[in-house]
């Protein structure tokens, strides 16, 4: 007759248990959310990148260009002119620009928190539009450079609600090849890979034993 009486206690622990803030915490996330870290629906699209070699190639030239060229300008409150330092800016962005013919660049645009959302978006797209044109009359074609994204002001620099001019700025940055470029990997350079793998383990190979004075002796 004990064991109904031991069986209640038992649930009544995990029960019990059931109900730390752990457990809540845990029971309301949704199932499976910590396997997302952001690049889970991507899996697909980064595994073409990597094989074809584009995603170590952009990672690469993007590190690049931000190492040998500014890229990013800053503008005057509620203006998309560029100033003589901006220009100058532009200047070494279309010269580096220019040494790499087969890539695609995409500007942003950014304003700071002074004003509403919207209109902050259609300046920071009027800052970007600006800096694209400006490399364009550099001589970057305009079929490699994008100004379609704007944040306006949801990704400022400093946080702050007041004027900051570090938050009005564009930046550019690597987004990509132009169509037609040779890719570094397909399925023939794997079949060679492979076969040149097979091939050298087949071959004969001499036995070489190292004796403990450090001689080598062939077999």
């Amino acid at each position: 007759m004990r064991f109904p009486l031991i069986l209640a206690s038992v649930s009544a622990l995990a029960l019990a248990a059931g109900c730390t803030p752990e457990a809540n915490v845990n029971a309301s996330r949704v199932a499976g959310a910590g396997l997302d870290e952001g690049s889970f629906g991507n899996t697909t699209m980064n595994n073409h990148l990597v094989m074809t070699g584009q995603q170590n190639a952009v990672v690469n030239l993007s590190r690049q260009f931000a190492a040998e060229a500014p890229t990013m300008v800053n503008f005057e409150f509620n203006s998309s002119a560029l100033d003589a330092t901006a220009r100058s800016a532009l200047d070494q962005q279309a010269a580096w620009i220019s040494g790499y013919p087969g890539v695609r660049f995409r500007v942003y645009g950014h304003t700071d928190k002074v004003g509403g959302n919207a209109f902050n978006r259609r300046l920071g797209q009027r800052r970007a539009n600006t800096v694209v044109n400006y490399l364009v009359s550099r001589g970057i074609s305009r079929s490699r450079l994008e100004a379609v994204v704007s944040f306006g002001e949801t990704q400022p620099l400093v946080v702050t609600q007041g004027r900051e001019r570090r938050n009005r700025r564009t930046v550019t940055e690597v987004s990509g090849f132009l169509k037609g470029r040779q890719q570094v990997q397909d399925g023939k350079y794997a079949l060679f890979s492979y076969t040149e793998t097979i091939t050298s383990a087949a071959e004969p190979h001499d036995l070489v034993i190292i004796d403990s004075e450090g001689q080598a002796e062939e077999r």
